[in-house]
């Protein structure tokens, strides 16, 4: 009698350990790889994507979240935005400004600032020419910004990214993506954007594991 009750109690002890040792987020429940999730690298820089829209007041709520993350993210992980337009023309003019803010240098100073006009001040953008007098306060010239907006280097990039955002398999935003493989955003699983951030970091570190074995 006595064996099978240490029996059981090993048992269960196992099964509580096993669990224990389980991943806390889970593929297809908590984040989704990517169908044409990019292949292994030897890098050992941690891509994190943030896909976003001026436009998109539920960006505008994750910018805070997310300029706390980026201060006290790991060293080895490289922040990358990803500006969408899923076909609304105010949406792309957005998304083409932040490229062409990329280009010449002010994106990381103009960001928080164009969130704040948008939201905060009730900016409307419905021009290049608009956004160019906006761009001014960050050290560039309105001809030059209209210039490099209509420029073919500008236009390759917002194809690029548009590219990426049919690749990620992106359907709303904000949504993150860790290393072009991982693909989250808030659900009922994740059901916050803290949470959200908590399943990033997961995967940071799950990638960065990975690179150091290799």
């Amino acid at each position: 009698m006595m064996q099978k009750v240490i029996l059981a109690l090993g048992l269960l002890l196992g099964s509580q350990v096993a669990m224990a040792e389980q991943d806390p987020y889970q593929e297809g429940v908590h984040y989704f790889k990517i169908a044409q999730a990019a292949g292994e690298t030897t890098s050992d820089t941690v891509e994190v994507t943030e896909v976003f829209s001026y436009a998109c007041t539920h960006c505008n709520t994750f910018e805070p979240f997310m300029q706390s993350w980026k201060k006290n993210k790991p060293d080895y992980v490289k922040l990358d935005r990803l500006p969408v337009g899923f076909g609304r023309r105010t949406w792309e003019l957005l998304a083409q400004g932040y490229i062409t803010a990329e280009m010449m240098g002010i994106a990381e100073k103009s960001h928080v600032p164009m969130m704040d006009a948008i939201w905060k001040s009730g900016k409307k953008f419905r021009s290049v020419e608009e956004l160019a007098d906006f761009y001014t306060r960050f050290g560039v010239k309105k001809d030059s910004f209209i210039a490099n907006f209509k420029s073919f280097a500008a236009d390759s990039q917002m194809r690029k990214a548009q590219r990426d955002v049919k690749l990620f398999g992106i359907t709303g935003t904000p949504t993150m993506v860790v290393d072009r493989k991982y693909r989250i955003n808030t659900s009922k699983a994740v059901p916050s954007f803290e949470a959200m951030l908590d399943v990033v970091n997961f995967l940071v570190k799950q990638e960065h594991a990975r690179q150091s074995k290799d």
